[in-house]
């Protein structure tokens, strides 16, 4: 799916007309619901979540670095609550589901670290509700999770951390490939035999037709095209369309790339808005490693995201 035929999507939802027709579409395929009348009643609201989302990430992108976290953190909320009518007519059902769902450190220790830092995963808010409503995650796999291995979990940030020395992810194929490659060193990281890594994949892979190791790869051909579904351990690259894997065992996390980007964009908005001395310094002074793994996060989730988010919506019309 190309970019330019993405950006053409959130264009065309931008009437009346064409949002209630979208939604109707979506409506239709919800037992028990009326969705000629819902959709012209949420057509507006519609509109105005993809509108307010679109806006906040356009005007992050002018700003310095200083405010982009919370720009773009809220440009996610409106888009991923634009997403959220598509499913759920009556959203928000309370205001229970109105907070953000993940809490951060209120109090930052000495020697505070970013990479070190962890968020924690509420049981009511946005970030469980649309985990499990969007992504089908009843139960988060993560309670608490640290933003260095968020940041692993991002296919884009791996020139980053093979920059600092630290491999998190390999390329294991391309989007719609038939054949994956892993390297037998993943077998002795996760402390597992072929057969029982093969196991452990299969659950989020379409049927497998042969597998053999040769020349220390192991190869896994598919009955079908691959495409990695939203929640699983696969994560594909905006820029190559490369599937990832993470090299590590504690990586093994089946989690959206929303869901990620969501966190870590929490936690730099709090810090944003709260933390403004050590912000301050972070980008004045610029004295640790925590600032090149910010500044390239913020470019890719400022193009990432806004295109996962209108690709999710272009699904759902097929």
């Amino acid at each position: 799916m190309t970019k330019h035929h993405l950006n053409g999507f959130f264009t065309y939802l931008q009437s009346q007309q064409t949002a209630r027709m979208y939604l109707q579409n979506c409506y239709h395929r919800l037992h028990g619901v009326d969705a000629m009348v819902k959709s012209f009643e949420n057509c507006n609201k519609f509109m105005h979540y993809l509108n307010h989302g679109l806006k906040f990430y356009e005007n992050g992108k002018q700003m310095e670095t200083l405010l982009q976290p919370m720009l773009f953190f809220y440009g996610m909320v409106h888009l991923l609550k634009a997403a959220l009518l598509t499913t759920r007519p009556d959203y928000p059902e309370s205001t229970a589901i109105l907070a953000h769902g993940v809490s951060s450190r209120k109090r930052k220790k000495r020697n505070y670290a970013f990479m070190d830092d962890e968020v924690k995963i509420q049981h009511n808010g946005l970030f469980p509700y649309f985990s499990e409503h969007l992504f089908s995650t009843n139960k988060t796999p993560i309670e608490k999770i640290k933003m260095e291995q968020l940041f692993s979990l991002i296919p884009e940030m791996s020139p980053i951390f093979n920059f600092h020395q630290t491999e998190k992810m390999i390329t294991i194929g391309n989007v719609e490939t038939t054949r994956l490659q892993f390297s037998t060193v993943l077998l002795d990281n996760y402390h597992l035999t072929a057969n029982a890594f093969i196991k452990r994949l299969s659950p989020h892979l379409p049927s497998i037709r042969h597998t053999e190791t040769k020349n220390s790869t192991l190869h896994v051909d598919l009955s079908a095209p691959f495409e990695p579904a939203y929640t699983s351990p696969f994560f594909t690259s905006m820029h190559n369309k490369g599937i990832y894997f993470p090299v590590y065992r504690d990586l093994f996390l089946p989690i959206s790339d929303m869901m990620t980007h969501y966190l870590l964009l929490y936690n730099l908005s709090m810090l944003c808005r709260y933390e403004s001395e050590w912000w301050g310094d972070l980008l004045a002074s610029k004295p640790d490693a925590d600032y090149p793994f910010i500044k390239h996060f913020l470019t890719i989730t400022a193009e990432k995201m806004p295109q996962a988010l209108e690709e999710y919506l272009l699904c759902l019309n097929d």
